[in-house]
């Protein structure tokens, strides 16, 4: 598991020269996020994408597992009620029923998600809208306290925001 920092930068040109520093000490470029305001120009930067910026994966699980349920519940009522042959209960269709409404219900659930601002980065959307950078690193718990230390040498503009203990391999 990797721990995620939170950097505000006042400004995109700042935050290039933040960007430079990250990859001259060996992050990879694909763990740093940049997120800015509406229409900034965020050339040479990595920006983040739908991933960090939404809701999509959280809502992708809660649907997954409501849809399971769901899908479970009914495929015992159909098993039980409807037998497909003889009069014993198919509990394979409970089985089925329940993978597809997980898949069906993770699929609905990310199409809602994905237009919903992910609730992690709600606290930092003034400074967003205020014209700041919000830089998200993903980083081995080992490289933290480097890295953190790195900033606030060389980027006394920049203000520690925060850290999450346990951001998943994926996204």
């Amino acid at each position: 598991m990797k721990r995620r920092i939170y950097w505000l930068i006042p400004d995109v040109a700042s935050a290039r020269r933040v960007m430079d520093d990250l990859v001259q000490a060996q992050v990879d470029p694909a763990h740093i996020h940049f997120a800015g305001p509406e229409g900034a120009d965020m050339r040479g930067l990595h920006a983040a994408n739908i991933w960090q910026t939404s809701d999509l994966v959280h809502a992708a699980e809660s649907g997954l597992v409501i849809g399971s349920v769901v899908g479970v519940v009914a495929g015992m009522v159909a098993a039980l009620l409807f037998p497909i042959v003889g009069d014993s209960p198919q509990w394979e269709v409970a089985v089925a029923l329940a993978v597809l409404g997980g898949l069906f219900g993770a699929w609905s659930s990310s199409m809602i998600g994905i237009s919903i601002p992910s609730p992690r980065l709600a606290r930092f959307q003034s400074a967003i809208a205020s014209g700041r950078v919000l830089l998200m690193v993903d980083l081995p718990r080992a490289r933290v306290a480097d890295i953190g230390a790195l900033l606030e040498r060389d980027h006394p503009e920049a203000r520690f925001a925060g850290e999450e203990r346990q951001v998943p391999a994926f996204p």
